[in-house]
């Protein structure tokens, strides 16, 4: 019975390698990222009648007697 040749699969795993990543480098410069969605809703505050006024609501059970 013939024996396994082993001495290519190291260049076989290293070309598959960099094949994978040159792959992934370019899937991945192609993703369009959204900016930070905190900076955008600092942008987009709105005023609201209750955002300028404090109130407290009283429940009932909540009352001390």
């Amino acid at each position: 019975m013939p024996q396994l040749d082993t001495s290519t699969w190291l260049l076989v795993i290293l070309s598959m390698l960099l094949a994978l990543f040159t792959l992934f480098q370019l899937k991945i410069s192609k993703h369009f990222y959204y900016p930070n969605p905190k900076t955008t809703t600092k942008l987009q505050k709105q005023q609201t009648p209750w955002n300028i006024t404090w109130t407290k609501i009283y429940l009932p059970l909540s009352q001390s007697q």
